[in-house]
Order: structure tokens, then sequence, then C-alpha cells
């Protein structure tokens, strides 16, 4: 097997898996700009990728470039056999590592019986590291990432019954399903994490993920805890420098021309017909890049009503035209 996760610093740090956020146009800005030591995909229904329709609609967020390795594929489902199936498609994508997502809350993640719902399964969860592993064949590690719990933190039963699959990573988010992001990452219970994994003399790799600033931050939470790795979520929103420690201010003009950039790259590779995505999608991201100065909130305002590269273009050229003349 190739397993990548030995071959990573410690500690190592990951961006993490977000719908309609880590898209192909994503993460390719920030291989550009400041790259994680590990990427991952949106999550991707492993039912889908089974099925000839479905597996044309899904394929798309699962394109990567070189730049981009090693990249983990993220797969939910609650069906072991297609999951298995799913699995053997990823090796041959030429991905380095798969992931089953056992955390998310969104509700009609779950009433299939994915996602944060398997942490009250854990028979089946248990079945689905099986089946991955099965499909995978030994040529890439199958990782997991999930919660402390549901509806309570659960840590000291639900992880042993994970780490007995003995999964190469196993990434926990510091909240139950419950809290969402509604309360403070518990850092302290990844530390109890690590000390569960080390009671039972497991290998699997525990990666914190909550809260995490920036990179000065992440190797604190890493030492105090004992993380092998940190993943960092929101923290990445409007600053594509955040894992290069190089980088310590971004000017306005920087900012909205790698904003452009990101536009445009979106519009080639998630936009029909390369891929399925709405236009909209990029409207979280004008949001978080266009924030924090004077004239901040007009020019937002007007990226907001396009809904095309050309015109963004257009708004921000004008933009940097009429700032630079005053």
């Amino acid at each position: 097997m190739n397993n990548f996760w030995q071959k990573l610093p410690r500690p190592f740090f990951c961006l993490a898996p977000m719908a309609d956020v880590t898209d192909p146009a994503f993460r390719r800005v920030i291989a550009k700009y400041g790259r994680p030591d590990v990427f991952w995909t949106e999550f991707v229904s492993a039912d889908a990728l089974c099925h000839p329709e479905g597996k044309k609609k899904v394929l798309p967020i699962l394109k990567f470039s070189k730049k981009e390795k090693p990249i983990v594929a993220q797969l939910f489902t609650n069906h072991p056999d297609k999951l298995e199936e799913a699995a053997r498609l990823i090796v041959k994508l030429g991905f380095d590592g798969l992931d089953l997502n056992f955390g998310c809350p969104d509700k009609s993640i779950e009433k299939s019986g994915s996602g944060a719902v398997l942490m009250r399964n854990s028979k089946l969860a248990r079945e689905l590291i099986v089946a991955a592993k099965r499909g995978v064949a030994g040529k890439i590690p199958v990782s997991v990432k999930t919660r402390l719990g549901y509806n309570q933190d659960e840590l000291e039963t639900w992880l042993p019954e994970l780490l007995a699959e003995a999964p190469a990573a196993i990434t926990i988010h510091a909240r139950t399903r419950k809290e969402m992001s509604k309360v403070p990452a518990r850092w302290g219970r990844i530390k109890r994490a690590v000390e569960i994994r080390n009671k039972l003399k497991s290998k699997t790799l525990i990666i914190g993920n909550g809260d995490v600033i920036d990179l000065a931050d992440a190797r604190k939470k890493a030492k105090e805890s004992g993380a092998d790795g940190v993943m960092f979520g929101r923290a990445i929103f409007g600053n594509p420098f955040l894992f290069n420690p190089k980088k310590k201010e971004i000017k306005i003009e920087e900012k909205l021309k790698i904003l452009l950039e990101h536009t445009k790259l979106f519009e080639k590779l998630c936009r029909p017909p390369a891929g399925g995505k709405s236009f909209a999608v990029m409207k979280k991201h004008f949001k978080a890049y266009v924030t924090g100065w004077k004239g901040a909130k007009e020019l937002r305002a007007d990226l907001m009503a396009q809904n095309k590269a050309k015109n963004v273009e257009k708004v921000i050229k004008d933009y940097l035209r009429l700032t630079t003349k005053s």
C-alpha cells in the first residue's frame, strides 16, 4: 500500500471537505497560493458512483490536478456493497486515500442513513470501513471523519469501535452532531482521543478539527492535544494564503485578482458542460473575499448581482481603476 499518511510531517495540516466549497476550482486556487499537506474533495455519494446517470453528475466533483496531491476522496453511504464498488473506482481515479463521512449533520444525508446518523449504528459503521478496505484492496488507505457523538459526547465508546477496524486516520470534529458549530470546539476531547488510541495500541492517526484560526493556532492545538494532524475548515474562507507561513498580509488588489482567477476557474471546471454547479455557489466566496475595508460592502453588492465570470471581471476592473485614481 502507498500509505501517504506515514510520510507526512508531524503535525500535518489538512483542508476540510466542505460541500460547495472545496470543489475543483477552489482547490486549484489553494494549491497555487498556499497548499495544505493534504486535500479532501467535497463528499460524494457512493451510491451515485455506482449508477451510470449518477456517476455523470458526481464525477466532475472528483476532478483534481497533480498539484493537489496527496488528495483524499470523501464518500458517504449506508450501503457496504455500494461503498465497496465505489472504492474500486476511487482507486482507478488515482486518489491517494478514501475517507468515509460519519459526521455530516445535513438532514437529507441523515435521512438516507448516512453521515452523522452512523454514530448511532456502530455495527454498520464498522461494516462500511471493512467494505471500503475490500474495495481499495490495500492499494490506498481508508480513513474516517466523524464527531464526538450524536446527541451527546460518546467518544469513550464510539472511538474504540472505529479503531477496532484500524482505519489509517480518524478526523474528529470536536463537537457533537447536536451542537453543530454552535459551541466552541472541545480540544481537550481530541487529547482524550489520542489517549484512547494510545491505550488501545492503535496505529491510527488522530486529526483534530474545529475552530482552528491559523497555522500558529494549529501548532499550539496539536502540541497540547498530541494530535498527529490538524484540519482547517472555515478559516480558509477569503484567505487563499492560509497555509502559506511566509504570507503575512494580503493587499486588496491582490485579493480581488485572486477572486477573479477563482471565478474564471469555477466557470471552467464547475459550470456546465464541465460540471453541474450553479454560479450562485461563487457568491459565498464573494462574501468571504470582499470584506473588511471601506467600499467593500458596495463592491460586494455589485458582485453578488453577477452570473458570469466576464461580468465579475468588469466589476472588479472598474473598481480597481476607480480606487487607483482616487
